[in-house]
């Protein structure tokens, strides 16, 4: 082992993992064969809301290769609950939650049989021999008509649609006034309702997943985003003792929160595998993926800002609706809790109150989707400032400058309780405006509007911040969520000169293995080559609270660091004993130890080796350096940035095309650069497909009409422009790193800035929104109600 030359952290490598990712070296769930291993299909319903009156498998049961059929009454004794970690109220309403159903189906897509047969194809043929028979019931499809009186229900148990109602009011927590009061008060005050429509996440890999039974342990192979918690839950519902499951993530393609789950699927392929004693593996189509893996947003936004006359804002109120689905999955009802402490965003005001009502309707269940609640609000908060500039004829760059936190200001506590530790809102905007060219831009649409140019422009902004780190334990817990916000891990010093870093995070994408390769390289002093990354197998990586929420880095990666510290301490020890000198005298250089104010040294790759040895350590010192380590964050990290938008509006077919993007985002201190860009791109690229072309649709009958990714537009390069991107950094203070997070960055901040262009566009005709998506017809339908020419 030898010290690197050049500092890891900052360094713009290329990714380990790419290698093996982007040449097909590497093992999906669904590339797995094992010995005896035999295939699940599941029948769905295609009612919304229906009794099942009659499931006749006999047929089935007679097709070649089938090993077993079963339904939910089969599975009615042993499948349990799918959980649900998060009850925001003590009276929050929670429907039973089967993995497969069991008389009733209460959203299109749910399963209610599952063939097992030797081959996938002979368990896909098997289905259409299933003989089953409906009831149907009404389908509750709107929100605000499931909450009204005398609305038909989707649980008849629960007597009611509301699932419950959630409350932040900044005069009862003590972080600012009454809100009625700043309202009264207020010169102006402005009123808006947004739809924040229902996305699927859509990922590269569709779920996958292979249960094998016959060793000691029963191992699940499943392409998760959370294989502990995963284990623990699977624990829960079945039975099976923890310490009896064992689950491997093993290279996952892609999850932005749809894999965030324990989903019907696992639990059923766990039981059938049990239950036959032999492997059984289930993969899901891309259709029933789009159709019963978890849906995202899905909220209606009613806003209210009010303000002085001269933009100085003085209090926001917001009264949300957000659609669970049919059931509650694993966080469904905080994901809106979430984006409750980021409506304010970067800016100070006097008061402040969120009231969120949660619904249930015979949809596809909702839950995390990149971001999480906090995209929702940014959106908000950002249309609503927009909107308040042109109430007050000002430019709305000039209204967010007024009104956001400045830098000599941190840390700062909002009107929503929130400590925001550091920032700097000025030079990001500053750099961002130049880059974009702002005043040439507004220039142009001056010109093209005196002109009544059929081509109109438009300038879009999006100043946001946003709370990732997730999550400090004792917020989780004041919010009432099952578990933890900690992270852990381990570090392992090979008599070889080679380390393994054992993380509890669990990657889908987001190169962990290269920038946690960097950070240890940088902490120890030894080759990035030589460390490798081991992960997403609960077998090695003993505890762990896996990856969301942008929270892989500020948190585990601090127990990295810590981890490392431990490896040093102790090393420490041994080394002051092989120079003969006092502890204290020792200091530590990457990669060596030596003898304060001489030349004497040891390389740690010695010490790592006489520690393993063992022959001549000083008493009472253990025979190894190995540590770990677990870090729970005192409070999260708070990103932040400018995206600027300009996007060309053809006013005679509503056609959308963004010219030109440029943001500039604070991550914090960028472990690895290249990732960083990669994050942000990647972020963009989702939150622009939510303005412009993605949208989970249901007919009158509860069917979804966006199946298939022909109806469901995913927006490929040729659908994007280039983005220009750059960053500031102001450091986290929260952890040693000084990181914040970086992987929902670009979903949070465009949507808005892309919307905002949109209506920027077309103010002048009489339009101040457009509901997303907004495809040509929905943009040339508001220029004709609009009214202006």
């Amino acid at each position: 082992m030898t010290s690197t030359a050049e500092p890891e952290v900052g360094r713009a490598r290329l990714r380990k993992e790419d290698a093996r990712l982007i040449t097909g070296r590497t093992r999906w769930t669904d590339n797995m064969v094992l010995p005896g291993m035999l295939h699940m299909a599941l029948l769905r319903s295609p009612m919304a809301h229906a009794r099942i009156t009659k499931i006749d498998t006999t047929a089935a049961r007679e097709m070649p290769g089938v090993i077993a059929v079963v339904t939910g009454q089969d599975l009615a004794e042993e499948q349990g609950s799918l959980p649900c970690a998060w009850p925001i109220t003590e009276d929050m309403k929670a429907p039973d939650a089967p993995a497969m159903a069991v008389e009733q189906v209460n959203f299109a897509g749910e399963a209610v049989a599952a063939v097992i047969a030797r081959s996938k194809a002979e368990a896909d043929d098997a289905l259409e021999s299933i003989d089953i028979d409906y009831d149907e019931l009404p389908v509750v499809l709107d929100m605000a008509a499931a909450i009204a009186d005398g609305a038909d229900l989707v649980h008849e148990n629960l007597g009611t649609n509301r699932c419950a109602t959630w409350v932040y009011d900044s005069a009862e927590a003590g972080s600012g006034g009454a809100i009625d009061d700043a309202i009264a008060g207020a010169e102006v005050v402005v009123e808006r309702t947004y739809r924040q429509q229902r996305l699927i996440p859509a990922f590269m890999e569709p779920r996958s997943m292979l249960v094998d039974p016959t060793g000691d342990q029963i191992t699940m192979w499943s392409a998760t985003q959370i294989p502990h918690i995963l284990r623990w839950m699977t624990a829960a519902v079945t039975g099976v003792p923890e310490s009896k499951i064992r689950v491997i993530a093993p290279d996952v393609g892609g999850g932005f929160g749809g894999k965030l789950q324990v989903t019907p699927e696992e639990i059923i392929t766990f039981l059938m595998a049990k239950r036959l004693g032999k492997p059984v593996k289930y993969t899901e189509s891309r259709s029933e993926s789009l159709a019963s893996a978890h849906h995202g947003r899905d909220q209606i936004q009613k806003l209210t800002l009010a303000a002085d006359r001269d933009g100085t804002l003085r209090g926001l109120k917001v009264e949300l609706l957000a659609d669970m689905g049919a059931y509650l999955r694993l966080v469904s009802p905080g994901v809106p809790i979430l984006g409750a402490f980021m409506f304010n965003a970067i800016y100070k005001m006097d008061a402040y109150k969120f009231v969120c009502t949660n619904v249930f309707t015979n949809k596809t269940p909702t839950d995390a989707y990149r971001g999480a609640g906090r995209p929702e609000a940014t959106f908000g908060i950002e249309r609503m400032m927009d909107e308040l500039a042109a109430e007050l004829s000002m430019d709305p760059m000039e209204l967010r400058r007024k009104n956001w936190i400045t830098h000599d200001e941190f840390p700062f506590t909002t009107v929503a309780g929130l400590t925001y530790d550091s920032g700097d809102y000025e030079s990001a905007t500053d750099k961002a405006m130049e880059t974009f060219g702002y005043d040439a831009l507004r220039a142009e649409q001056q010109e093209r509007r005196d002109r009544n140019d059929a081509i109109q422009l438009g300038i879009g902004i999006s100043t946001y911040t946003e709370m990732c780190g997730l999550a400090p334990s004792r917020v989780l817990g004041a919010l009432r969520y099952a578990a933890g916000g900690w992270e852990h891990a381990a570090i392992r010093m090979l008599p070889t000169g080679k380390v393994e870093l054992v993380t509890g995070t669990s990657p889908h994408g987001q190169g962990h293995e290269t920038a946690w390769s960097q950070i240890v390289a940088d902490q120890l002093g030894v080759p990035f080559e030589d460390v490798e990354v081991l992960h997403g197998d609960t077998q090695s990586s003993v505890r762990g609270m896996d990856s969301y929420g942008s929270r892989s880095l500020a948190v585990g990666g601090t127990a990295i660091v810590l981890a490392a510290q431990r490896v040093l301490a102790k090393a420490r020890k041994v080394a002051a004993h092989m120079m003969e000198c006092a502890e204290d005298d020792v200091d530590f250089t990457p990669g060596t130890f030596s003898v304060k104010g001489t030349d004497r040294g040891v390389a740690l790759a010695d010490v790592v080796v006489h520690a393993h040895v063992a022959h001549d350590l000083p008493d009472g010192v253990e025979a190894t350096l190995d540590s770990d380590a677990t870090f729970d964050p005192e409070n999260f990290s708070f990103p932040h940035g400018t995206h600027l938008c300009a996007a060309e509006v053809d006013t005679e077919t509503g056609r959308v095309r963004l010219r030109s993007y440029v943001c500039v985002d604070d991550v914090g201190k960028a472990v690895n650069p290249m990732i960083v860009e990669g994050q942000v791109h990647g972020g963009i690229a989702q939150g622009v497909a939510q303005a412009l072309f993605e949208e989970a649709v249901h007919d009158e009958s509860g069917t979804l009409t966006t199946g298939t990714l022909a109806d469901y537009l995913v927006p490929s390069a040729a659908d994007l422009p280039s983005f220009d991107t750059s960053r500031t950094e102001t450091p986290a203070t929260t952890n040693p790193l000084g990181v914040k997070g970086v992987g929902e960055a670009g979903t949070i901040a465009s949507t808005p800035a892309v919307v905002n262009a949109i209506v920027d566009a077309l103010r002048h005709r009489g339009v101040n929104d457009v509901e997303m998506p907004c495809t040509p017809m929905r943009v040339w339908s508001a220029i004709q109600a609009g009214g202006a020419r």
